[in-house]
């Protein structure tokens, strides 16, 4: 995919705002960032009034009521409206998270909507993730053994099980990643907290039999070292998992390796 990025020393101005508030009715105002490469020279906030008691309850349900009803030109990523997918990401009001997730009410009546910070843009609130793809894909985030296959199930007693709690959970939404600094300075070599997660979900999985080749993944001072655990990942996570812990997790076992 081609990376895009904005016009240099871009400024977001005021852009259009598409309908008016009535008498009637609960509004929320809404603002969106809109940028359309080739369209916008610069990005712009445009202004929609959302009538709560003729939306559903969530971000994500007044985003969908503005592209069917008043601009289908705005240009978003969704797909399951239960949390489970990530991929209405954004950041609002401030923070990342899930747009299916958080409901309208908790804005107070105005809401501002960016898309996930620190990225390129594809388009409105559409982040370019192929870099972030490609880290994940570095990790070889799939079982690995090299014994033959068992005749039925890779056994795994409770205890090993419970091990991968708070790990096996994330659903790659990159919410933590655009939100962590040392993320946002080189994430041209650090990993970030959402694939280093991953990582330590294979380094803790006791069916897993290339523990070392993959510790050596996260063994450079840009993988797990690279984490200053500021612990604005564990802050953001629509899961509620902690990637902070889980490096944490992951320099302990580079360290017991070293040491042992």
């Amino acid at each position: 995919m081609v990376q895009l990025r904005l016009p240099a020393n871009s400024r977001i101005t005021n852009g259009r705002t598409w309908n008016q508030r009535r008498e009637d009715g609960r509004w929320t105002e809404m603002r969106v960032y809109r940028w359309i490469p080739g369209e916008h020279r610069q990005p712009q906030l445009d202004t929609y009034w959302i009538d709560m008691d003729q939306c559903g309850p969530m971000v994500l349900d007044a985003l969908i009521k503005i592209k069917n009803e008043i601009d289908p030109t705005l240009v978003f990523r969704r797909s399951c409206r239960e949390g489970v997918c990530g991929s209405c990401s954004m950041n609002m009001n401030g923070d990342n998270g899930l747009a299916c997730l958080e409901p309208l009410e908790k804005f107070g009546g105005k809401l501002t909507v960016y898309p996930l910070p620190h990225m390129h843009i594809i388009r409105d609130l559409v982040p370019d993730l192929s870099h972030f793809f490609r880290q994940y894909e570095a990790m070889e985030p799939w079982l690995q053994t090299k014994e033959p296959e068992p005749d039925q199930e890779w056994l795994q007693s409770p205890e090993d099980r419970e091990r991968l709690n708070g790990l096996y959970e994330c659903i790659l939404c990159a919410c933590c990643s655009a939100a962590c600094p040392s993320y946002w300075w080189n994430s041209a070599r650090f990993l970030g907290p959402a694939v280093l997660l991953q990582a330590a979900r294979w380094v803790e999985d006791s069916r897993d039999q290339t523990t070392d080749d993959r510790l050596d993944r996260v063994s450079e001072p840009m993988g797990a070292y690279g984490c200053r655990q500021i612990l604005n990942c564990a802050k953001v996570c629509p899961k509620g998992l902690n990637p902070a812990k889980a490096i944490a997790m992951l320099r302990q076992r580079l360290i017991e390796r070293q040491s042992g």
